[in-house]
């Protein structure tokens, strides 16, 4: 981390830059891109709620997981790939591609006729939707200068935030409905609108023909990347972290990145060109994102299990639970946008989005089995309120650290180290967790036994060992329990997740300490 001068940074003091065009219709095409956005960040979490139901349906229970990996792993795969493309032949026929992947997928999903179909319409759904998620953030920065960037930054902000509250709801309000099959067909009008709008109003320029495309960095990037987000997913579950397959990918995961990191070195035009980290903003911004990926995501994957098991509630009602986290996240991204398109200043934002989720995960690693659900819903505000100060002014503050034409890349490598951390946070919290409540369920539930008569011990004993009729609990199943088992499950449930967050904090004061060193430039006022 220097301030050493790159080529992007002479670059984008050339005295070429030129107004915004006004033949863009920004309301519209601002419109087309959110709706490409939600529907790519709804994709991450609609089945979380539904598998269970689509195995009974298509079967593979076995494969099941693949139905959420596989969408993760293309979809991270693509966001490198579109931004750098994006920068070389220009980004709306990548848009208007990214569209049509996108609805492809849903559509053979929706009409699957077995799991390992679903599992192929995933995987498309996610190389449309890399390209959906990264060229939205990336077409703004065509269109809007950085200097009123903010507030649609905000905007795209909030639009996260309310998917990850709006997938787990819809994603039970479709299997408990019409059937699951729905939370893909109702991609298709979504795309059909985002698709006629971008057609007829994003009008972008055509950019630089004749580049070389990086084939072997792109290889390894997408070797490395499936290697982590396997070792991710399967580590602890599938197989025991000391198994040769994941040792095996382990070795693999690091062979492809030191290797990528080589030849990136070496190609003229590199799929992530290592001289984005000479500029100080990026190196800051990507190294803190990837944290911050890390916290968000451990969070939101397993928060809605937690609310379900400790405090009784439905799939719905747990992903209602969540709204809290989504109003402060959503009003803080909004409000801090647009205040910094009117002010120009934004570096103390992030510093204070970090240290307040900080706050906001401590209080969560604090949590009590016999909290309340108003308790829990301020400690969710606090965390959604300092995600909503500093997630996408991150991507504001990296934009602005290079000239257009090479801000595809510059975005999408960020994004692409931010999934990244969210991969490996979601994958250890969740490791971490299932092992812990394993050795608490074998702990208490004895003790628990011991209180209960000969018929309470019979119905304790699948449990005892962290095993078997564990492995199938449901808040229906631990509502009808005994009180002094349903009491020990809870409290091993809450005992088991939340203090992992505490051992997170640490991680986010690293972020708040490499923020403060961000080097405050001004917001460029015109498109260069």
């Amino acid at each position: 981390m220097t301030d050493t001068t790159s080529p992007s940074t002479q670059e984008r003091a050339e005295p070429d830059a030129t107004p915004a065009t006004p033949q863009h219709n920004v309301p519209m095409v601002f419109t087309s891109l959110m709706l490409g956005m939600l529907i790519v960040s709804l994709g991450q979490m609609i089945f979380a709620t539904a598998l269970p139901t689509i195995v009974a349906d298509l079967g593979g229970v076995d494969r099941m997981s693949w139905v959420i990996t596989v969408y993760l792993l293309t979809m991270t795969i693509g966001l490198p790939v579109y931004g750098k493309l994006g920068d070389q032949i220009g980004r709306k026929p990548l848009f208007v591609v990214a569209i049509l992947l996108f609805s492809a997928g849903s559509l053979l999903g929706a009409l699957a006729w077995s799991i390992d179909v679903l599992i192929v319409a995933r995987a498309v759904q996610g190389l449309g939707g890399g390209g959906l998620m990264v060229l939205s953030q990336a077409i703004v920065a065509d269109v809007v200068p950085a200097r009123q960037r903010g507030r649609y930054m905000g905007i795209m902000g909030a639009v996260f935030g309310l998917s990850s509250v709006l997938g787990p709801l819809l994603g039970g309000f479709f299997t408990e409905g019409p059937g699951w099959r729905w939370a893909l067909w109702f991609n298709l009008p979504i795309c059909f609108i985002a698709l006629i709008v971008s057609v007829i109003y994003l009008h972008l320029p055509r950019r630089g023909a004749g580049r070389q495309t990086d084939w072997v960095g792109t290889i390894l990037m997408a070797t490395g990347t499936t290697a982590l987000i396997l070792v991710s997913s399967w580590g602890g579950h599938r197989f025991e972290w000391t198994d040769p397959v994941i040792l095996g990918l382990g070795v693999l995961f690091l062979v492809s990145a030191i290797a990528f990191v080589l030849v990136e070195l070496r190609t003229s035009d590199p799929l992530i060109p290592m001289t984005l980290f000479r500029e100080r903003n990026y190196t800051l911004t990507t190294a803190a994102g990837l944290i911050i990926g890390v916290a968000m995501f451990g969070c939101l994957a397993y928060m809605p299990t937690y609310i379900q098991m400790v405090h009784g509630l439905s799939p719905t009602a747990a992903g209602l639970m969540m709204t809290p986290m989504m109003v402060g996240m959503m009003g803080t991204s909004i409000v801090v946008g647009n205040i910094v398109s009117r002010t120009g200043r934004y570096k103390w934002y992030p510093v204070a989005g970090t240290v307040v989720m900080a706050v906001g995960l401590w209080l969560i690693g604090s949590l009590h089995s016999g909290d309340s659900l108003v308790h829990l819903g301020v400690v969710l505000f606090v965390f959604g309120f300092g995600l909503g100060l500093c997630m996408q002014l991150l991507v504001l503050i990296v934009q602005n650290s290079f000239p257009i034409a090479i801000v595809g890349t510059a975005t999408a490598s960020n994004n692409f180290f931010r999934q990244i951390g969210g991969t490996l946070g979601s994958a250890v919290v969740g490791t971490v967790f299932v092992s812990r409540l394993a050795d608490l369920l074998g702990e208490r539930i004895p003790v628990a036994a011991q209180t209960m008569g000969p018929e309470g011990a019979e119905a304790a004993a699948g449990f005892a060992d962290g095993s078997g009729a564990a492995n199938s609990m449901s808040p229906e199943i631990l509502a009808g329990l005994p009180g002094p088992l349903h009491d020990a499950i809870v409290s091993a449930y809450n005992d088991a997740l939340v203090p992992i967050y505490h051992v997170v904090v640490p991680l986010l004061v690293v972020a708040t300490v490499m923020l403060m060193f961000i080097r405050e430039d001004k917001l460029k006022e015109t498109i260069d």
